[in-house]
């Protein structure tokens, strides 16, 4: 028998890389199998409203409807077309209907395909084709359809959820958190609403859009009373869901980096680096209010690492300052003017009131109606 180690045959290696085609394969599969599904349900939601459309006699016999399939498909096909399944398909058709369908695919595909594609009826479209269209599994969907509570909130999860790769329990995550309002709410969000649409991932990105405020640490479930390293630790503990809350664009670096300034050490609490902005993001955590000693203390943090961390190519570091409270008036004073971009940004621990929120956009959206019925053609001439 031929002795592999006598042949420098890493079999390791080509072992690892094996494991990693048939697992790479194994996902492909899964995938392009969840899409066709995806995709066949699409087209039995359009099957049952024709039906249920179909004249007006047929009005109101929609559950009856429901309730004989169900029966019929279950018995030869099994699980997983119960009522409530069909239901959910043919909510799903309602909430994706053919003009969507038409334009996603003349996106999606090149010019002259994406063409001939949104001009064809999405009745004779194949499975492979109607896939496309639908790059989430079928889970998502129907928690986006179930839990969301317009359409342009639908419309922002998918976005975020395609865009971040979440998984469906982070997906529920964001939504519980009230995720899209307060996206809405925030002070460096506000364009979202007077653009109408969430700007794409080419768009550029400046440091006060990507930082959010407040933070939701709700996950975490600290008790009543902690410290700044049972914080830390907590927030370490949970890092996949603390990094989903700060957003798809953060990269874990490090905690409790060490500098030496002068004669003096100093520790950094978080270290992470962000994709777009392309560059390190150095979180201070603070149980209590900002005060301009936080500030100066993350100044010096942004200069070193400008100077002794920084790589080619990168932008200066970002100092984000995460307090209990940030202080309208001494944030103002503090962090402009700076020649380091440094941010103050508050965390709660517990979910945001929801009937406040919406009080919150509502007056929101009340205030931006009333500016767009104020044009400058509309102001008197001098």
């Amino acid at each position: 028998m031929t002795d592999l180690r006598s042949n420098n045959l890493d079999y390791g290696a080509i072992h690892s890389d094996i494991v990693a085609l048939l697992e790479t394969a194994r996902r492909t599969a899964a995938r392009s199998v969840n899409a066709l599904m995806t995709a066949t349900y699409w087209k039995i939601g359009r099957r049952i409203v024709e039906c249920e459309q179909g004249g007006a006699e047929r009005a109101g016999y929609g559950q009856a409807l429901l309730k004989r399939l169900s029966a019929d498909l279950s018995a030869q096909f099994g699980r997983g077309l119960g009522t409530d399944n069909l239901e959910q398909m043919r909510l799903f058709y309602l909430a994706y209907p053919p003009d969507w369908i038409s334009e996603t695919l003349s996106r999606k595909l090149p010019s002259k395909v994406s063409r001939e594609k949104s001009e064809t009826p999405s009745r004779i479209l194949s499975l492979d084709q109607l896939a496309t269209a639908f790059p989430l599994s079928w889970s998502h969907y129907v928690h986006l359809l179930r839990r969301t509570r317009s359409a342009e909130e639908r419309v922002f999860y998918e976005g975020e959820a395609l865009r971040g790769g979440w998984s469906v329990r982070q997906l529920d995550r964001q939504i519980a958190t009230q995720f899209y309002t307060r996206a809405l709410l925030s002070k460096n969000k506000r364009a979202m609403l007077e653009k109408g649409s969430r700007p794409q991932a080419s768009d550029s990105v400046t440091p006060d859009e990507a930082i959010k405020d407040p933070y939701v640490l709700e996950f975490l479930d600290l008790k009543d009373e902690y410290s700044e390293s049972h914080l830390e630790d907590a927030l370490i503990h949970r890092l996949e869901d603390f990094l989903l809350e700060l957003g798809g664009d953060f990269t874990f670096v490090g905690r409790q980096r060490r500098l030496r300034i002068g004669e003096s050490w100093f520790r950094v609490d978080l270290l992470f680096f962000h994709r777009r902005l392309r560059c390190l993001v150095i979180i201070d955590l603070k149980l209590t209010e900002l005060n301009h000693a936080d500030v100066g203390q993350m100044h010096m943090y942004c200069n070193y690492a400008r100077e002794h961390w920084m790589l080619p190519g990168e932008n200066p570091p970002v100092g984000l300052i995460l307090c209990a409270r940030a202080n309208a008036a001494v944030a103002r004073y503090a962090l402009e003017g700076l020649p380091n971009k440094v941010l103050a940004a508050e965390y709660q621990t517990v979910l945001p009131d929801e009937n406040l929120l919406a009080e919150e956009l509502a007056r929101m959206r009340r205030e931006l109606e009333a500016r767009s019925l104020v044009r400058p053609s509309d102001a008197p001439a001098e």
